[in-house]
């Protein structure tokens, strides 16, 4: 992997970039979406190309349990497997030791999962996790890491992050790819103190990436930049910063004028397939009855395949329906609206100008 700046705004800490691995270049910042399972819901391969997606997550907690690493190793890997010829993260699933709490038992040694498929027991040590994404053969390889829930007390923090800290040294021994790189997770929940003895004891490490995690867990837009602005200076300039679920339209916004390059979230997708959409001002319910008889597009603005063919009416009629379709228009949209999103902040920062764009583009979405 290499990874250069091309460009910083000129009034905050904005800053546009280009990433390289074996599957491509890649424009920061970046919009990853979601492929847990090896598939982004309701959308191909193609249609995501033609959305303008670079890059995806997937997450080797869930593919261990299906189909399992060895079945994708057999196959060439995740690329050729899934049919996916862009550039490839994955999660280590210390989400999980999160969003799984009630199956799961913490120590030092690692993480005992009560499988949620079939009720087995399966343990996680950090070595495993990394044998498991080599197989996979991701790209982009992150470290185990503990994430935790918002509110902790600052003790359990501390604990945690030393347990962090020590799960990517044991991670970083363990030997990758020579494709592969090696992102690690920086934690601390929301204690200044803790971050930042974080991230120096991961950067005297030395890793190919730095990611921020344990955030969009609970503590509001407002903790989130807290955290970033005193975070994310500490982190090496010449290497890509990566914030983890994250998010919505600002909260990206907020993380890229902090310095962050890279970004992944359900939220597109997960909202698509419930009928939200998001639009240039802001977002709308298709199951809204006011769009029974609307001939207008999703979105006046946007040019995607969805908006240019169909209207909200026929979008709402398929939703009612229960249609697949449905789901994979908007869908299809939403992860348009996000890659347009990114390709306007890029461009922005490259004119030096991101502070308006961003004031301007979320002036339009709240009136």
């Amino acid at each position: 992997m290499r990874f250069r700046l091309l460009a910083s705004d000129k009034n905050t800490n904005a800053r546009c970039g280009e990433l390289v691995t074996n599957h491509g270049l890649v424009e920061t910042p970046v919009f990853m979406p979601v492929g847990t399972q090896a598939t982004v819901k309701s959308l191909t391969p193609e249609q995501l190309k033609g959305a303008g997606v670079s890059a995806l997550l997937c997450n080797a907690y869930h593919l261990h349990l299906r189909p399992g690493e060895e079945i994708v190793r057999d196959h060439g890997g995740l690329h050729d497997f899934m049919n996916w010829d862009g550039m490839i993260v994955t999660d280590s699933g210390g989400y999980q030791v999160f969003s799984l709490a009630s199956l799961t038992c913490v120590t030092d040694d690692g993480v005992e999962f009560k499988s949620p498929v079939n009720g087995s027991k399966i343990f996680f040590s950090p070595e495993k996790v990394i044998e498991i994404q080599r197989s996979l053969g991701a790209d982009i390889v992150m470290v185990f890491d503990e994430c935790l829930p918002y509110p902790c007390e600052k003790d359990r923090a501390y604990l945690s992050m030393k347990r962090t800290v020590e799960w990517a040294r044991r991670c970083r021994d363990v030997l990758l790819n020579e494709s592969q790189s090696l992102f690690c997770i920086v934690q601390g929940s929301v204690f200044q103190d803790i971050r930042q003895e974080c991230v120096h004891r991961l950067v005297d490490m030395g890793f190919d990436g730095y990611a921020v995690g344990g955030l969009s867990v609970g503590e509001g837009n407002s903790l989130m930049n807290e955290v970033l602005e005193y975070t994310v200076p500490h982190l090496p300039e010449e290497k890509p910063r990566y914030l983890m679920g994250v998010g919505f339209p600002k909260d990206i916004l907020d993380g890229i004028e902090h310095g962050i390059d890279m970004f992944d979230c359900v939220i597109p997708t997960r909202n698509g397939r419930n009928g939200c959409v998001f639009t240039s001002e802001g977002k709308i319910n298709i199951l809204n009855s006011r769009f029974k008889v609307d001939k207008g597009p999703l979105d006046d603005s946007c040019h995607c395949y969805t908006c240019r063919n169909f209207s909200r009416a026929y979008v709402k009629h398929l939703f009612a329906a229960n249609e697949i379709l449905g789901l994979n228009l908007v869908s299809f949209h939403n992860i348009c609206f996000f890659q347009e999103l990114m390709k306007k902040a890029r461009q922005a920062i490259m004119d030096g100008v991101f502070k308006g764009f961003k004031t301007s583009f979320l002036s339009k979405l709240e009136n």
